[in-house]
């Protein structure tokens, strides 16, 4: 019975293979079984332990009375058999004494290098106290053997198999169980994986620098005919910083180049600003494509307008033709034409009683603008 042994196993090992001592170590002591196993069987979930291995508890020497005691004290004997500990006179000993105890059927071999039963020194896996014992049959849980296209499947398989010895339960019982736990762990490794290299991916994009474009339109219908805007600065405040750039024509875009990524999305301070058209200011939210109609100012694209101009004569309440159509000038020598933006033109012609220097008239007009007569 369980209860009569201090130790459910004890591991026997070369010093070179150390790390696997430890290893086979914490996975036993760690292995859950099948709760309606251990329900049938009265075990815990972790059945297996405590797991005696000499370098958590003592150094081993020679064959000491005290070692002898903590194999005298252990259910089961485990070899981790290489060609390192086939040549190790120590668990040749470790073999012979737990072996001259009686319990012969508690000696479990664990494969982690080596050929078994080559005959090559340099490669043989199985120490010689094995035949000399004369064993019926030398087999053993090999992490090596060649069942699945994995090698790590193959050694998952091979702990699986000391597990149901050592248990003394079916392999098939437990090993499907195994497989299935092992491909929720890969599914929840790989998940776990993704949603690293999600934030990863998040986190590089975040700081990767964008750039701003923005398109600018007429807002006014049908002016073909007027001028076409000769320069416009698109400028947006970054960091209390204003950063602007200009194009000359609506066919073009302006870009703010390598902003911080993390302002798209966030509030920011527009400005668009064209000579004879109303200037936009507006808080807006930043996006990689912008776009913003500027319409023109009705204060100098409204009407045609301007003043005539004569060093000696009077200009007030004189006869004016512009294209064709008649007015008449103010007291002050102002001529007011109301043509709606739809309908005006880049060019007007313009003709008086008193013959004009310039008979042509280009828009926009304007309180400033002068017709001179000669």
């Amino acid at each position: 019975m369980a209860e009569e042994y201090k130790y459910y196993a004890f591991i026997s090992y070369n010093s070179r293979d150390i790390e696997w001592g430890k290893r086979l170590q914490r996975k036993l002591e760690h292995y859950r079984m099948p709760a309606t196993l251990c329900s049938e069987h009265g075990w815990s979930r972790t059945p297996i332990k405590p797991v005696f291995f000499a370098p958590t508890d003592i150094q081993p020497g020679g064959l000491s009375k005290e070692l002898q005691e903590r194999l005298a004290a252990s259910r089961n004997l485990i070899v981790i058999c290489s060609p390192n500990s086939a040549q190790s006179e120590w668990v040749g000993r470790e073999i012979e004494f737990f072996h001259s105890l009686g319990r012969a059927e508690q000696i479990h071999l664990f494969i982690v290098d080596g050929v078994p039963n080559s005959g090559d020194k340099e490669t043989e896996c199985f120490n010689p106290i094995l035949r000399k014992l004369d064993f019926p049959e030398i087999l053993g849980a090999n992490i090596h053997e060649k069942v699945y296209r994995w090698s790590w499947l193959n050694r998952e398989r091979a702990y699986v198999q000391l597990v149901s010895k050592l248990l003394e339960v079916e392999f098939d019982t437990i090993w499907h169980r195994h497989r299935r736990l092992l491909a929720q762990q890969i599914v929840g490794w790989i998940l776990g994986l993704l949603l690293v290299l999600a934030t990863v991916v998040g986190v590089w994009a975040k700081s990767i620098p964008v750039d701003v474009s923005f398109s600018v339109t007429e807002a006014t219908t049908r002016v073909e005919a007027l001028p076409q805007p000769r320069q416009i600065v698109v400028a947006m405040t970054v960091d209390d910083q204003v950063r602007s750039d200009t194009i000359t024509s609506f066919n073009e875009k302006a870009i703010i180049r390598h902003l911080p990524n993390n302002l798209l999305g966030s509030l920011s301070r527009f400005r668009i600003e064209c000579e004879d058209y109303i200037p936009i200011d507006t808080i807006l939210h930043v996006k990689t494509d912008m776009s913003f109609r500027i319409r023109r100012d009705e204060d100098v694209y409204g009407s045609v307008r301007f003043r005539l101009w004569h060093p000696q004569k009077t200009v007030s309440n004189m006869s004016v033709v512009v294209d064709g159509i008649e007015c008449t000038s103010d007291s002050m020598g102002y001529v007011l034409l109301d043509i709606p933006l739809q309908h005006q033109k880049t060019v007007y012609s313009i003709s008086a009683e008193v013959p004009v220097e310039d008979t042509i008239f280009v828009m926009p007009s304007g309180k400033k603008r002068v017709v001179v007569l000669k």
